[in-house]
């Protein structure tokens, strides 16, 4: 019996092997698995990343919402820094606007030329000196002595006595110490029935500057070791290992891996600190006012309330208020260009 070509000896023909597909057939199938609107940088166009983010987009809506109306539209409001603004020449303050009288840069010559303003000035850049060099670098010691503990129960509870301050009102900061270090504290109580003469911090012009800064760094020095404690998480514990192997002890590990680690946050933070100089506190100083004069507790956001509400000087409080939030972003900018100069990222990439 003759077989034909391809059959088997039983007379069976095998099965039709499966065609392989061919690289064009592969081409047009992955092609039609790509969007077709594409841009061609390779970019998922608007449109596709908006019905894609949906979600994520109705979530921030009211965040934005809040920032658009109390914090970017009362902007518009600075336009009284130009004016002699009368909120009585209209019905509301809003159209009040539109009818006082434009008076120029008068509010400005006429801040530049009163020595009140300068002695506010003068008060805030020395507490933002003393306050940078004695409380900015206390949450970096307080993260590494954090992290350095191994227990986690340890560090738990320490991190919970440390946050629990922030949580305070300046009202409540203020009463505690004042109940310690005024002259009817406890320190000066029993000094006195002792033998020995009492004294009262709380009231002393002197070294008001240091009180108002050990105040916010035991209201807000446990709060500010979050950022540092998260970006000490992220070191890798091979680099840690690795120097270990190499003979490097606790100190030099520390110097070595743990601080480069934390540099990029320091810089960043501290060019925020430096753009936020002209802002010292409000409520902390207003609260001891009297207690120490005008003198030593007078900052320039105390100064811009006590001109705009106390005396009803709004054009003059606004322009103070402009003036400071300008010199502000100037600084964010320059602490930010040096920041890049050292090799950081800052706020923004170059």
């Amino acid at each position: 019996m003759s077989l034909t070509a391809g059959s088997r000896p039983d007379g069976t023909r095998p099965p039709a092997a499966v065609e392989e597909p061919t690289a064009a057939v592969a081409a047009a199938a992955v092609k039609e698995r790509v969007p077709r609107r594409t841009s061609k940088a390779g970019k998922v166009p608007f449109r596709i990343r908006l019905r894609r983010d949906r979600a994520l987009i109705l979530m921030t809506l009211p965040v934005i919402l809040l920032l658009l109306l109390f914090n970017y539209v009362p902007l518009l409001g600075n336009v009284v820094a130009f004016q002699d603004y009368d909120p009585y020449v209209s019905g509301n303050g809003v159209t009040a606007i539109f009818h006082s009288p434009w008076v120029g840069v008068e509010q400005f010559s006429r801040m530049l030329d009163d020595p009140l303003f300068w002695s506010a000035a003068k008060n805030t850049v020395v507490l933002f000196v003393l306050q940078l060099v004695l409380f900015f670098p206390i949450p970096i010691a307080l993260a590494l002595l954090i992290n350095s503990v191994v227990r986690p129960r340890v560090r738990a509870v320490a991190q919970a006595i440390m946050y629990l301050p922030h949580f305070f009102s300046w009202v409540l900061v203020v009463t505690v110490f004042q109940q310690i270090l005024g002259g009817a504290g406890i320190i000066a109580q029993t000094l006195e029935n002792h033998g020995w003469s009492g004294f009262d911090l709380m009231t002393d012009a002197d070294l008001f500057k240091y009180l108002v800064t050990a105040q916010a760094v035991w209201k807000d020095a446990g709060w500010g070791i979050i950022v540092f404690l998260a970006a000490l998480a992220a070191v890798s514990t091979d680099l840690y290992e690795a120097a270990a192997m190499d003979g490097a002890g606790r100190w030099r590990r520390m110097w070595h891996v743990t601080l480069p680690a934390l540099r990029p946050v320091i810089a960043l933070l501290l060019v925020l600190r430096v753009g936020d100089a002209l802002s010292v506190g409000f409520e902390q100083f207003l609260l001891q006012r009297y207690a120490v004069g005008a003198g030593a507790s007078e900052v320039l956001d105390t100064y811009v309330w006590n001109m705009g509400i106390q005396n009803g000087d709004f054009s003059y409080a606004a322009a103070v208020g402009l003036a400071k939030g300008v010199i502000g972003v100037c600084l964010v900018l320059g602490a930010n260009k040096f920041a890049h100069l050292l090799g950081e990222q800052g706020v923004y990439k170059k």
